[in-house]
């Protein structure tokens, strides 16, 4: 975690931990189980060097993905926001909290840029303080006022301080081969299965199929480790951004009404959103309050009553220390 006056989260720091130890057992399982697939059960059978190609091919882009991902995710996310960057002389008022928040956190000031769009909500993004940037859509500054915008924004710089970004980048390598491995090997199969005339190319087919089995089995595992790191993060910035500001209700307050609005917005404007749901301050989709669905295991933030139960705690405990 960067130094600054944000409050250490040893919860944070041990999740984020066990999270790369558990991966890294998954990774080491993966390379066992291709190497004996590959190369053991491969040579024995024949009809590996196929195989082998895909995985090759899928570790390079992989490769290629995380490294791109890692230098330039800001400017992926704000491409894919439509957003521009903006001067104090553009917008003081934003300039203006985003200063406060610098001064009081100890840490150097972010880029700050404007999406266009009306949807409510906010993203920090960049592998380091040095290139971070903060990002709020025109809903957002519409819809709240100055305490809950600087509760959003104390809540997305929280991230930057953490290195979210850079770290969620890294452990999300494993499942990008994964994913890969998994299409390369379905689309080798089913282009090149009907097509096989000698005993080699007969034995190919298995091969490709145990491939398949165990990228989506690695995937599936390394999905769920990275969903249950980033719900936590998020509770984690809910609570270092209201320690912050000391004022949990203000961010409460914009966490409700930022919700409120995603029920209301059309179904093809939050799916044009998705692909930056794990940046976002909450998840663009219609979420079922109270209830209990694959959505819930599966996203990339905690329920909202769960980030209003903690920063109500919060509330109180500031309340008695005072």
């Amino acid at each position: 975690m960067a130094r600054t006056r944000y409050a250490s989260d040893r919860g944070l720091i041990a999740r984020m931990g066990a999270t790369m130890f558990l991966l890294g057992l998954v990774f080491t399982g993966f390379i066992i189980a291709l190497y004996f697939v590959l190369f053991y059960f491969g040579n024995r059978h024949g009809g590996s060097s196929g195989s082998s190609g895909i995985v090759v091919i899928s570790v390079l882009i992989g490769l290629g993905v995380a490294f791109g991902g890692y230098y330039w995710s800001d400017k992926i996310a704000l491409n894919t926001a439509r957003a521009q960057l903006v001067t104090p002389q553009q917008a003081p008022q934003l300039h203006g909290i985003i200063d406060r928040i610098c001064a009081l956190a100890n840490m150097p000031k972010p880029r700050v840029a404007i999406s266009p769009v009306s949807m409510p909500n906010a993203f920090a993004t960049g592998r380091s303080s040095k290139v971070a940037v903060v990002c709020v859509t025109q809903g957002l500054l519409n819809k709240l006022d100055d305490k809950e915008l600087e509760g959003v924004l104390a809540h997305e710089m929280s991230h930057v301080a953490h290195k979210d970004v850079a770290v969620m980048t890294i452990a999300s390598f494993l499942g990008i081969i994964a994913a890969l491995l998994v299409r390369f090997a379905f689309y080798g199969e089913l282009f090149g299965g009907g097509r096989r005339s000698n005993n080699n190319n007969q034995n190919a087919l298995p091969i490709l199929l145990i491939v398949m089995v165990i990228g989506i089995v690695v995937y599936a595992v390394s999905f769920l480790l990275i969903r249950l790191l980033s719900r936590y993060r998020e509770l984690s910035a809910d609570r270092s951004g209201a320690l912050l500001t000391g004022q949990p209700s203000a961010l409460a307050s914009a966490l409700v009404k930022v919700t409120g609005d995603m029920a209301r917005i059309p179904t093809r404007d939050l799916r044009q959103a998705e692909p930056l749901n794990a940046f976002y301050f909450t998840p663009a989709l219609h979420a079922r309050q109270g209830q209990w669905s694959l959505n819930t295991l599966f996203s990339t933030h905690p329920p909202l009553e769960k980030r209003l139960a903690q920063l109500e705690k919060i509330s109180k405990q500031l309340g008695r220390a005072s």
